[in-house]
């Protein structure tokens, strides 16, 4: 079930600050990371959770592989020097895609939900809560991937966990708001947001765990992590706001 929409008949104002976050998020992936293939900013400027629990920057070796089926060699690069506090990395890696298909599912979710999480918390707030939902889910990954053991050295990158938080938001603020989806990738409907957005928090905790087959790669723990945080934060940021 993909959501391609929702009913904005409600919205008072013009997210302007959320198409300026898709406007950078696709900015990044096609002029500084070359449409995901320029490894070395990539290595740079993610987040390693090696890092950020150390504090200290990692520059690791690059890596000659050898394919067993063609003997053909291929070099994995290494950990780049980051130029900035390390910590700082846990914002630039949410404006960075690996893959055209990444940066696609991101910015459709963040089109269809974000304008009227911006339009509930105001524009400076909005951005705010952007900001802290994303260093929260990457903290969530940094945290999953030392409590169970997952490689340290691996980057991390993307949108997915401050969209994870404005869903979180919006499941809590617009439970009943219609949000029209994909069924079996022909069939469009429209259900309730607590069906679509509760069914997607499902699929991902239930990935997380592997019943589904998760793939790797996929950072579920900045997921489910920026989804609570949504969830839990959205409520003192709309202290002192006007209700519509």
């Amino acid at each position: 079930m993909m959501p391609i929409g929702d009913d904005n008949s409600d919205r008072r104002t013009t997210p302007y600050v959320n198409y300026a976050i898709i406007a950078l998020n696709i900015l990044v992936f096609v002029l500084f990371q070359q449409l995901g293939n320029n490894q070395p900013f990539n290595n740079t400027w993610s987040s390693v959770p090696a890092e950020i629990t150390s504090g200290r920057d990692v520059i690791t070796p690059n890596q000659v592989l050898v394919d067993p089926a063609s003997g053909r060699q291929v070099v994995v690069l290494g950990l780049q020097a980051t130029p900035i506090s390390v910590y700082l990395t846990l914002i630039t890696s949410i404006f960075m895609h690996g893959g055209i298909s990444h940066i696609f599912g991101n910015m459709l979710f963040l089109w269809i939900f974000g304008d009227n999480v911006e339009d509930r918390l105001g524009h400076g707030r909005y951005i705010v809560f952007y900001l802290v939902v994303g260093v929260l889910a990457s903290l969530a990954n940094v945290y999953s991937t030392t409590l169970f053991g997952g490689d340290p050295l691996i980057p991390s990158l993307g949108a997915s966990g401050a969209i994870s938080g404005i869903l979180g938001a919006y499941l809590l603020l617009f439970p009943q708001k219609r949000v029209r989806v994909l069924v079996f990738s022909f069939v469009s409907t429209d259900v309730p947001a607590l069906v679509a957005v509760g069914l997607w928090f499902v699929l991902q905790f239930a990935q997380s765990l592997g019943l589904l087959g998760a793939s790797s790669g996929v950072a579920y723990a900045a997921h489910i992590g920026g989804f609570i945080a949504g969830l839990i934060l959205v409520k003192p940021f709309t202290i002192g706001v006007q209700a519509p």
